[in-house]
This record gives C-alpha cells, structure tokens and sequence, in this order.
C-alpha cells in the first residue's frame, strides 16, 4: 500500500503542474488600441474581442486580438463588442483595415487603407447607432480563398465615430478603437513561436533616467507581442528594486530585431544582478546579468556576465509531456495493484 500511496502522490503532483502550465501569464493580454474621447463632443467609444479558438484558451494574446492560423479555404468568425461610453448618442462605423510590423512596432495604416487580409474579412453590420451607454456585438468573418499564400497577414477591425463639422466646430473629429488581426495562413498545424534575448544593456536615456535595453530576435514564424518585468537583487547593502514593467508597444514579425527597453524609476548605479523576463503569448524567456548603470546621460553601461534561460515551455507542450508522464504512471500503478493480488 505504502508504494501505491507514492505513486498517488506523483500523480498528484504531475497533474498540478500539467494545470499550472497551461495557465496563462498574468497581466499579459492588453487592447489593442485605447479608447479615445472627442474633445469636442466628450464622446467615449470602446471596444473588444469576446471570442477567442478553443485551442488558445490558454493564450493571453488570442484574449485580445485575433490570433490564429488557418488552412487555405477556410472561414473563422470572431465577435467583437462596441460600447459607447460617453452620455450622448453616437453613430459608429466598423470597418476593417490594413497594418504593418516594422521597426519593431505594430503601424496601423491610415484611415480605411485595404490590404488582403482585410478583403477577405466581412461584418454582419457596418454602422451601429448606440444610445447613450449601450453596447452592441458584431460579427465578422474571415474568408480565405482556397488559392491564398501561406503566410502571416495584419490588420485592424476598427470601431469609429467623427463628430462633423457645425456651427460650433470647424474641423472634424474622429475616433476609432480597434481589435488587432494576426492571421496565419498554410497547410498543417501552427508554426512555432519563439524568440531569443540576445543581449541586455544597461543605459541612461537622454533625460537622464536610467534604463535597460533588451535586443531581442524573432526566430519563430509568427509575429510577437513583447511584454514582461525586471527585477534587481543584491545591489549595493543587499538593496532590491522591482519589478519594472517592459515598455509597451513592441512587436517583431518573424525574423526581426528589435530592442525592449525597461524604465527605471529611481538612480540605481549598481552594481545589480539583473534579472528579466520576456514573454509573447505562452513563450518566456529569462536573461540574468550582472549590471552597472552608467553616469552619463546618453550612455551604454558594462554587463560582466549574462546567461539565458528559458521561463518555461509554452503550455501546449507543458501540458502534452505532463500527459504522457501521468500515463506512463497510470501503467506503473495498474501493474504494481496486479502484482499485489
């Protein structure tokens, strides 16, 4: 009884870290775009994605924007809701439009600027008129042709609401609030996601603050939302500081090189060992370094040793070798109760 008691135990344990690791990373999901205000009506609008496929319910991204990759020939419907924020009647618009990665930020293309991905995406009402607080669903589709090319296409679905020009206002007004598109399109299952921290600096920005820089590379084959912390430990008298929120806004297609950077909230000259940790959807990553600030303003401190470390597997795979471990011991008990009689 005692080794049945202890391979209940493994199990136990195996099928708490088989749920930990398909949980996703706190504070990762986040709008794609802010809800602006008409300054001159004071009219809110917001907007956001109720729908996310069953296979990334883990992922915090596909929490926030559409996220997914299809075959060529297929259809995907999502539903995002409209809320009009402000206390007057508004009449909104819901279009989709083309975007872009470069230079290491998701660019919205102005104004109703079309791309593939966005003729390939239809909604089952384009206007809305929303009371005063009322909000409302719209559906949209993703139709990709059967002869579309594989790989990864960008937009926006936007909500938006203008004020015209009147008696009372000369120029006019334009609000919009938008879901982000990243749909990847090629036979087969998803491609990988995965990026490298390829070095971290300690720096001091022009006004003086400082800040860590993080060179990261893109090697997967689908876009990256970076987001994540840094924390300092044994610094000067054993001081601690942190965790400091990465900047928001950078985002890497596949290949690319961008750099994100930490701002700091107080003088910390260091020494410090440096810990940072990266993420985009259910990929982490962690870069510990020992790190000295510099003095000047404009300038790049010195790393005296770094090492790499990956966070954790993404979910899926977490959840697939937990599965085949807790098998594996589901054998080992049935064998050992036949043993036993």
């Amino acid at each position: 009884m005692k080794g049945a008691r202890r391979y209940g135990v493994l199990l136990l344990v195996l099928a708490f870290v088989q749920a930990a690791g398909v949980m996703p990373a706190a504070g990762h999901a986040a709008p794609g775009v802010s809800s602006p205000q008409d300054p001159a009506a004071g009219r809110a609008i917001g907007v956001k994605l109720l729908d996310a496929p069953e296979s990334r319910r883990a992922d915090p991204r596909a929490q926030a924007y559409i996220v997914d990759h299809v075959a060529p020939g297929a259809t995907i419907e999502r539903r995002v809701e409209v809320t009009n924020k402000s206390s007057a009647p508004m009449h909104v618009s819901v279009y989709a439009a083309a975007a872009t990665i470069a230079n290491g930020r998701y660019t919205f293309a102005p104004q109703r600027t079309s791309n593939e991905l966005t003729g390939w995406t239809s909604f089952d009402t384009a206007d809305l008129e929303l009371a005063a607080s009322e909000t409302a669903q719209v559906r949209t589709s993703i139709r990709v042709p059967g002869d579309a090319a594989a790989g990864e296409r960008y937009g926006v679905i936007w909500a938006q609401t203008e004020t015209p020009t009147d008696r009372s206002h000369n120029l006019t007004f334009q609000g919009r609030v938008g879901v982000r598109m990243y749909v990847d399109v090629g036979p087969g299952g998803e491609p990988p996601s995965d990026f490298r921290i390829e070095r971290l600096s300690p720096a001091r920005a022009g006004d003086g603050r400082e800040e860590a820089r993080a060179r990261i590379h893109n090697t997967g084959s689908r876009a990256l939302d970076i987001s994540g912390a840094l924390s300092l430990v044994d610094g000067p008298g054993g001081r601690r500081a942190g965790p400091f929120p990465v900047e928001p806004g950078t985002t890497l297609a596949p290949g690319d090189v961008a750099e994100a950077v930490v701002p700091l909230d107080e003088r910390l000259p260091g020494p410090w060992t440096v810990e940072l940790t990266l993420r985009s959807g259910l990929v982490q990553h962690t870069m510990r370094a020992t790190a000295t600030f510099p003095t000047t303003p404009g300038s790049v401190g010195e790393v005296a040793a770094s090492a790499a470390q990956q966070g954790r597997f993404p979910a899926p795979v977490v959840a697939g070798l937990s599965a085949l471990a807790l098998a594996a011991l589901c054998l080992l008990l049935s064998a050992f109760r036949r043993r036993r009689r």
